[in-house]
């Protein structure tokens, strides 16, 4: 078991955005489907797999392009180290001020690393300065608790 780290910070319009961020539907719309529907299974076909914003379900992120990968690490304490070392770069920049307490980030992180120990993935998402989101995800992997059809991104 290792672990793959993952970071966003963008648009928070851009991650509210649901067609990015869930898999297309595994059936196609009809040709008699709404032309919405049409167009929204189109969208989620071509940006799903390849855009670098959240999945919905974390364990999602293993299908996503192994460039994505931020860091990868064979001991939870260590992904759990980089989440912590993340959310001290990116706390001055949080909205709000109870989330820049750094007593309540290392708690944050230490149920991380017990998370990831237990074979768990973790996702913390903050909300920046306006209008700006940031997501950070470490998934476990090989296999992975929620899907361990899936294989690993990075070899």
């Amino acid at each position: 078991m290792h672990f793959h780290g993952y970071l966003w910070a963008g648009d928070k319009a851009v991650f509210d955005k649901e067609s990015v961020r869930r898999p297309p539907s595994p059936v196609e719309p009809a040709t008699t489907s709404p032309q919405d529907v049409i167009e929204r299974y189109r969208a989620a076909v071509a940006e799903w797999r390849v855009t670098d914003v959240p999945p919905l379900e974390v364990a999602y992120w293993l299908v996503k392009p192994a460039g994505l990968v931020r860091g990868t690490w064979e001991h939870p304490k260590d992904a759990a180290r980089w989440l912590g070392d993340r959310l001290a770069e990116y706390a001055p920049r949080f909205a709000a001020r109870s989330d820049r307490d750094t007593t309540r980030l290392a708690q944050r992180v230490f149920h991380a690393a017990e998370t990831l120990a237990l074979g768990g993935d973790v996702s913390f998402g903050y909300y920046l300065r306006r209008p700006h989101f940031l997501s950070l995800a470490v998934v476990t992997c090989s296999p992975n608790c929620s899907a361990a059809d899936r294989e690993c991104p990075a070899p």
